[in-house]
C-alpha cells in the first residue's frame, strides 16, 4: 500500500543520507534528541527519522498510546532535518528487518542508515532476523552509559567484526556496503526512557 507524506510523517529523496532511530519513544527524552543530533554531524546525514514503534516485540508491558508518544516526540524535538513517523504502525510491522524491507522497497536509492545506542547493540542478537538488519544497511552505533564494553563484547559485534569502521571513518558509513558499522563515543548521559516511566509511576 501507498501513503503520503503526510500519514508516514516524512519525505525522502534518492541519493539522501537518512538515519533511522527506531523504538517505542516511551516517553521521548532529551537523549534521544542528543543521539540525533550527534548521528546528523558524526554520519553526515541529511535527515534522521524517528520511527515510533507501536510495541516493543522483547518487551512484555505495552507502551503509551502510539498517538501520546508520537504528539510528545513530536513537540521535543524541533529540527528541520529530524522527522517523527508512526510507519511500522501504517505498514504493520513490529521488527525491525521487515521495516527495513518495506522502505528500502518504497524508497529506492535512499541510502538509509539504522542508527541505535550502544545498549541495543549489546543485545542486538535477541532481535528477529537480526544478522539481516546488518546486512541490509550500514548501522550507526552511538555510545550511552555502561554500554561500551558490553557492545564491543556482543555477539553482533564479534559476528560481524570484520565489517566493522573506524570511528575516524563515520562521515562515510552511509555510503558503505552493508554489512558495514560505526561505533562512536558521545558525550555521556544517563537519562532513558526506563528511568522516565518509573519516576511518573509506570
Amino acid at each position: 500500500m501507498l501513503w503520503t507524506a503526510h500519514e508516514t510523517g516524512f519525505h525522502v529523496a534518492p541519493g539522501q543520507r537518512v538515519g533511522l532511530l527506531g523504538g517505542s519513544f516511551d516517553p521521548p527524552h532529551e537523549g534521544h534528541v542528543r543521539i540525533t543530533l550527534e548521528a546528523l554531524k558524526r554520519f553526515r546525514l541529511d535527515r534522521v527519522i524517528w520511527l515510533v514503534s507501536p510495541g516493543n516485540p522483547l518487551k512484555s508491558q505495552g507502551p503509551a498510546p502510539l498517538d501520546t508518544r508520537i504528539s510528545a516526540a513530536r513537540a521535543l524535538i524541533r529540527h528541520p532535518r529530524v522527522m517523527v513517523s508512526r510507519f511500522e504502525a501504517l505498514a504493520g510491522t513490529r521488527h525491525t528487518a521487515r521495516t527495513l524491507e518495506l522502505l528500502q522497497g518504497r524508497h529506492p536509492g535512499v541510502r538509509f542508515v539504522w542508527l541505535m545506542g550502544a545498549d541495543n547493540l549489546a543485545q542486538l542478537h535477541r532481535w528477529e532476523d537480526w544478522q539481516e538488519i546488518m546486512r541490509r544497511v550500514p548501522v550507526g552505533v552511538l555510545a550511552r552509559p555502561g554500554s561500551r564494553l558490553a557492545a564491543r563484547e556482543s555477539v553482533a559485534a564479534s559476528v560481524f567484526r570484520h565489517a566493522r569502521l573506524p570511528s575516524s571513518a563515520a562521515p562515510l558509513l552511509p555510503l558503505c556496503t552493508p554489512p558495514s558499522w560505526c561505533f562512536v563515543n558521545l558525550p555521556m548521559s544517563d537519562l532513558s526512557s526506563t528511568a522516565l516511566r518509573a519516576r511518573q509511576g509506570r
